[in-house]
């Protein structure tokens, strides 16, 4: 703090002026600050590299919360290396703090469904995807993990397939997007999609990090991109059979919470995190059969919209966590995407409900996109809705 006082004095002899003592002091309180940081982080790194003892092993239990949104975690010491869910120990949590339960009956069951690397331990250390259920061994409201399964498995037979693109937001914890002017905009939206260069791109380091650490986990991550907002990234996570898309998907929105924390930015699901003309951020789900990949699958990709169009209202609502009121900010019909209240589709359309590729449409075959998912929509929904209306609808 002494070297600070010395600048600023320094600096206030060489600019007179207050403004030009202000613009000062905010540079190089902005520079020590960050140095402080990391000295603090220096000094805790020094605990992490410590030897963990070979046969203790930190299994990272990971779960949804009552905000149907939101995950939460902790961390469990096992004395042996897990391989299999199975043999993983069902475990608890107070779910009066997790929107969930109340306080006189309070316990929340863990019941592991996926175990993955831990990117951020590393080593033998495992994290851990679990479903809730509650006093009665019954799914919790949020649970949506059941029923999606239960569907899968019904529709089994036709093979389906997701590939879903999950956009954010970065944001300063004062929930304004990360790196932009603290009073005023950045320029138009235009240079910032799949841009390069500090003035186009906010927020790089972090979505390579998450990538690395997808990677590192074993998720099946395909690819990133900055998108048409600045501070506002995409990844793609699959295309995999079944309920294994949504799975990864949580635990790779887990994973991005994590990396956003060390660096003190919110990654954000928000579908309209800044007003005006500003895109929104959403969930789009990429979705075939195995008719549909084949020879003239277009026929049945056809007949996959039409099903999806008759239950449009329903699937609006399980879209969003809030039954359909956050993409109303949404689905506006600008900023490429679709009216809520009309379902549209369309060839290399990005302002309609579900898109076909240009590539599908020339090959005959391959798969839809549905764009409706806001970027905060729980995937199970997602996924059992649509497997729903296009798989087991009569």
């Amino acid at each position: 703090m002494s070297v600070l006082l010395k600048s600023l004095s320094s600096i206030s002899k060489m600019n007179h002026g207050i403004l030009n003592f202000e613009k000062s002091f905010k540079v190089l309180y902005l520079k020590f600050h960050s140095e402080g940081m990391n000295v603090k982080n220096k000094k805790v790194e020094r605990y992490m590299k410590l030897k963990q003892p070979p046969n203790k092993v930190v299994a990272e239990y990971i779960w949804i919360d009552g905000t149907g949104q939101n995950v939460r975690s902790k961390g469990r010491v096992l004395d042996f290396v897990p391989e299999v869910v199975c043999q993983l120990p069902i475990w608890q949590y107070d779910g009066s703090s997790t929107y969930q339960a109340k306080g006189e009956n309070s316990d929340i069951y863990l019941m592991p469904v996926a175990i993955y690397c831990d990117p951020f331990r590393g080593g033998d250390n495992r994290l851990v995807l679990c479903e809730t259920y509650n006093y009665k061994k019954e799914p919790t409201e949020t649970n949506h993990r059941k029923c999606c399964f239960e569907t899968m498995t019904k529709a089994c037979k036709q093979k389906p397939w997701f590939g879903i693109e999950q956009e954010y937001t970065l944001l300063e914890t004062n929930r304004w997007p990360h790196m932009w002017p603290k009073e005023g905009y950045p320029a138009p939206q235009g240079p910032y999609y799949c841009g390069v260069g500090a003035s186009k791109v906010y927020g790089r380091n972090i979505a390579e990090a998450h990538l690395r650490a997808c990677l590192y986990c074993g998720l099946n991550i395909c690819g990133i991109n900055a998108e048409v907002m600045p501070g506002q990234w995409e990844f793609q996570i699959g295309p995999s059979e079944g309920i294994t898309t949504a799975d990864e998907l949580w635990i790779a929105r887990y994973i991005l919470k994590r990396i956003a924390e060390e660096e003190g930015v919110i990654a954000s699901f928000d579908p309209k995190p800044v007003k005006g003309d500003w895109n929104g951020a959403g969930g789009h789900c990429n979705f075939s059969t195995e008719k549909m990949r084949q020879d003239n699958g277009i026929t049945e990709i056809e007949k996959a919209v039409k099903k999806l169009e008759k239950t449009h209202a329903e699937h609006i609502k399980v879209y969003d966590p809030k039954g359909g009121s956050d993409n109303k900010r949404r689905l506006t019909g600008k900023h490429e995407t679709s009216s809520l209240d009309k379902f549209t589709s369309g060839v290399a359309n990005r302002n309609v409900s579900v898109r076909i590729s240009r590539e599908v449409a020339e090959a005959k075959k391959g798969h839809l996109e549905d764009r409706r998912p806001s970027a905060n929509a729980d995937p199970y929904q997602v996924c059992n809705a649509i497997v729903c209306s296009v798989c087991l609808l009569d």
